[in-house]
């Protein structure tokens, strides 16, 4: 194991890339313009409705007729009508969260390995942990079909190893799918391997030693795209 930075072969491919940058920009522009829209059509109403009132208070026109009062005035209601107009709009808000959210994730999920510690970069935050002396927990494994210890794991698909700091019990989870491929690369693999073995007593082996032997193994035995 070198301390040399690699960077893994994790994220989407360039197809999937582009389907979902595509798909995120589109569900942020129906929120836009569903947050936009009332804005906009209030300012319509607005100006056909007249140009305003002339009139600061019911006070000052108290002594006209009700028919010739400003809207506002006749009809106490239509301004809280109106102001409630924009607030409708909000519920688009959360679609154009999701858009950014979306092209975010795609664009700027990332993972790096420097000797023994991790760096996973999601669509706002990243994230470092040291495999070496971090808790690899196997349940956190997620995975399909069986094997025994001596034969390939054709058909189990591993997604992903979860660490957790011993000390913040922060968690990190690093993605073990590449870009358009069935798994990272064996020599991706197996440094994560190596990292996560790195100064970890042999006797009482623990999970993260299981772990490790099963990213050797599906480095040996790559799984199809």
């Amino acid at each position: 194991m070198t301390n040399q930075e690699l960077r893994l072969s994790v994220g989407a491919s360039p197809g999937q890339r582009t389907v979902a940058v595509l798909s995120g920009v589109f569900v942020a522009t129906i929120g836009a313009a569903f947050v936009a829209l009332p804005l906009i059509a209030g300012g319509l109403l607005r100006r056909l409705t007249g140009p305003g009132d002339a009139f600061a208070s019911y006070e000052e026109a108290r002594d006209l007729p009700p028919g010739m009062l400003p809207p506002a005035l006749r009809d106490s209601g239509a301004g809280a009508e109106s102001s409630s107009v924009p607030v409708i709009g909000l519920c688009g808000l959360p679609f154009l969260l999701l858009g950014v959210y979306l092209v975010l994730r795609v664009l700027r999920t990332a993972a790096w390995l420097e000797g023994s510690r991790a760096r996973v970069r999601g669509a706002f935050t990243t994230r470092t942990v040291d495999l070496a002396t971090a808790r690899i927990d196997t349940a956190k494994l997620s995975y399909r079909g069986t094997g025994e210890d001596d034969t390939p794991m054709i058909g189990q698909r591993l997604r992903a190893i979860v660490a957790t700091d011993r000390a913040s019990n922060r968690r990190v989870t690093v993605p073990l799918r590449g870009m358009g491929l069935g798994s990272l690369p064996p020599p991706e693999l197996r440094a994560l391997a190596d990292a996560i073995t790195t100064g970890r007593p042999v006797d009482g082996r623990d999970d993260a030693h299981t772990v490790a032997d099963q990213l050797r193994r599906l480095a040996a035995h790559p799984l199809p795209e």
